[in-house]
């Protein structure tokens, strides 16, 4: 699991629409100078993602601030746990807090579902996937998350792959006149992708050549026969109205490949606190 090498940009981004010219409450209220120690606690149970972003947040508002992690990303967190400590200037803790707690909730309420997800595919060769269904601005990072629970990466961006969409199908003018043109165009290097509705289109994209396909919006049913005309063959992805009470059933019905846009787009946030145990003067 790699975070994204740019992500100071993010961070600055988020303090100066927070702090902006400064805080008002903490420069009123704690004396200059006072030093602080605060914990970082779990208030729920769930998978941590984000401790690097959270200490970078407290870096970049002051690089002397001090931490120690006793949980990493990707472990099982429950309430109560003390995930890490940061020590240091008061004011400079109160400013940058919930800036890194915006982002170690967040991030941790990906990892918490995703995990969720892949732990309900348990026992199958299915594997869950992200989407392009991200916040602007914060796809890396949210894909870092995915990763931090189990979940595997999709296309990043559009120059990833070739993954011919409903739309482009209807403009093509069909799947296998899409698929003619991809294959015409794109280097041999870039695999192309076809979403599909039914099995007539799946039998187009399979004779299309095809590398992947992905089977939008299928019954279990459909999906048993989609499987079956497959073959191991190419990689078939799944994606429409999955959730948690059905992804075990779509999971059993062979190697299939399950792109899930809520693990990203509809996370709830997990209940951390940053909260302060210490001072002096």
């Amino acid at each position: 699991m790699d975070l994204p090498s740019d992500f100071d940009d993010v961070i600055r981004r988020a303090l100066a629409e927070d702090v902006r010219s400064g805080d008002v409450t903490s420069n009123a209220v704690v004396p200059e100078g006072s030093m602080a120690t605060a914990r970082v606690m779990a208030k729920a149970s769930g998978v941590l993602a984000g401790g690097p972003v959270f200490e970078r947040v407290f870096s970049l508002a002051d690089d002397s601030l001090v931490f120690r992690w006793v949980a990493l990303d990707g472990s099982v967190v429950a309430p109560g746990n003390l995930l890490g400590e940061v020590r240091g200037d008061a004011r400079a803790i109160l400013a940058a807090e919930r800036v890194a707690l915006n982002f170690l909730q967040h991030l941790s309420g990906i990892a918490t579902l995703t995990r969720a997800f892949v732990g309900a595919c348990a026992g199958t060769e299915a594997q869950i996937l992200c989407t392009r269904k991200t916040l602007p601005g914060l796809r890396a990072l949210e894909r870092y998350a995915v990763q931090c629970g189990g979940g595997r990466l999709h296309r990043g961006g559009l120059d990833d792959g070739v993954l011919i969409k409903d739309n482009h199908v209807q403009i093509a003018g069909g799947v296998t006149e899409a698929l003619k043109r991809a294959k015409a165009e794109v280097p041999h290097t870039l695999k192309v992708e076809v979403e599909v509705e039914t099995l007539e289109q799946l039998a187009e994209a399979l004779a299309g050549g095809a590398d992947s396909v992905l089977l939008d919006n299928a019954d279990t049913a459909t999906l048993h026969e989609a499987v079956a005309m497959v073959g191991g063959r190419v990689p078939l992805e799944v994606s429409g109205g999955v959730t948690l009470e059905n992804v075990g059933e779509i999971a059993s019905t062979g190697p299939v490949l399950i792109s899930v846009g809520r693990i990203t787009h509809s996370a709830p946030a997990l209940d951390i606190s940053l909260d302060v145990v210490a001072t002096a003067p």
